[in-house]
């Protein structure tokens, strides 16, 4: 399951040194929704291997505005210690964003 992720969960996730990934969303948009179920699979799949998480951009407007959030949905792929290495706008589909994950790892 992706994990919920606020900015205490964002510093705890660079603190750990581990790559993460991060879907922004709103419950409002509807290409949010439809990825939605990707991002469940993909954190099943990648389980123990790299954190996959949602921040709902409504909830969590102080981290949208620190990773520079214009569109939703935002999946942003973050190096370990934090930098942000890439990023996909849009419903993109599960083999482009399963290629940026495996390029994290």
């Amino acid at each position: 399951m992706a994990k919920n992720i606020d900015m205490a969960a964002y510093n705890e996730l660079v603190a750990s040194g581990k790559p993460f990934v991060i879907d922004f969303w709103a419950e409002w948009c509807g290409p949010c929704r439809a990825l939605g179920p990707v991002i469940e699979e993909l954190a099943a799949e990648y389980e123990g291997k790299v954190v996959i998480g949602k921040c709902d951009v409504d909830q969590n407007n102080d981290l949208a505005i620190k990773f520079g959030v214009r569109n939703i949905p935002l999946v942003v792929f973050v190096k370990a210690g934090g930098e942000m290495q890439d990023k996909l706008v849009g419903a993109s589909p599960k083999d482009a964003i399963k290629a940026k994950i495996d390029a994290l790892l």
